[in-house]
């Protein structure tokens, strides 16, 4: 007797919350409530006859289980959209998949994305937002954006931008940033402490600690404090009156971003070059 299969939609809400590893973002993707979307992946858990994410207080992460269905699910949905995707012939023909640090795709690829989209209409696009390095290894993408250190990037990897870091605050607060709330984001070097020293100041403690450049600058443009972030994510907020420098000052740091590709695809290269040509662009100005 053939084993019937699970329902579809269980794989699709399993899909979509292993790329976020959030029933939540997930949900908002399917357009689904969060609650069925766990309710369905638990069901599929009980067919199957094992756990596939660890229920952890600030997320979620897959089990061995779900690491090992993960890719296999990716590949029988993409073969579904594809199969159906030659019945509608108005839809762009190419699918371009960017993985990228959600810093990145924040403050440096969203505000310009409008250029590229003019240029480039017939390239649809599906980004994969991550923090860590770890996280790139959930799914193969056309285009990867990752931080981290040189050797993490890899040999073929393209640093954006710098790795030096620039101490930005809200507009019409405190002036010295001693007299501000400090923001770091954890897991880096170079946080306040070196840049308390390179500006010939007390080692300055932070009150507020996040997991990612691009939170540390929402807080900041939002009034909570002064962030210590990648230049290049910097240079919108500062073109645009959000945020100013505490100092004329920059400092070295480790870790940067880095732009490599999988493949040979001419839409991966035209996203690439865009974007290594942003980079390029002037430093911030201080």
């Amino acid at each position: 007797m053939t084993q019937k299969l699970p329902p579809l939609n269980w794989f699709r809400a399993f899909e979509a919350a292993a790329r976020h590893l959030s029933f939540t973002a997930a949900a908002e993707e399917i357009g689904m409530t969060q609650s069925a979307v766990s309710q369905q992946i638990k069901s599929l858990e009980v067919r199957l006859g094992v756990p596939l994410f660890e229920r952890k207080p600030r997320g979620l992460a897959l089990t061995d289980h779900g690491r090992r269905l993960l890719p296999q699910v990716d590949s029988a949905l993409d073969t579904l959209a594809a199969a159906t995707g030659a019945f509608f012939p108005d839809q762009p023909s190419k699918l371009l998949t960017v993985s990228v640090s959600i810093s990145v795709l924040q403050w440096v690829i969203s505000p310009a994305l409008p250029a590229f989209r003019k240029a480039h209409p017939d390239i649809a696009l599906r980004f994969i937002s991550a923090i860590w390095p770890d996280e790139f290894s959930r799914t193969i993408a056309d285009v990867e954006i990752r931080f981290g250190s040189k050797k993490q990037a890899g040999p073929k990897a393209v640093l954006l931008g710098s790795n030096k870091l620039i101490a930005l605050k809200p507009k019409d607060g405190p002036t010295r940033a001693e007299d501000l709330p400090l923001i770091e984001a954890v897991g880096i070097s170079g946080g306040w402490s070196t840049w308390s020293k390179a500006a010939g100041l007390p080692q300055l403690t932070p009150s507020i600690y996040v997991d990612s450049y691009g939170a540390a600058l929402d807080l900041a443009v939002r009034g909570n404090g002064a962030c210590l972030v990648n230049e290049l994510l910097s240079r919108q907020p500062l073109q645009h009156g959000l945020v100013e420098p505490v100092e004329p000052l920059m400092i070295d740091a480790k870790e940067g971003y880095f732009l490599s590709i999988n493949g040979e695809e001419a839409e991966a290269k035209a996203f690439a070059d865009w974007l290594v040509k942003i980079a390029r662009s002037e430093t911030a100005a201080v």
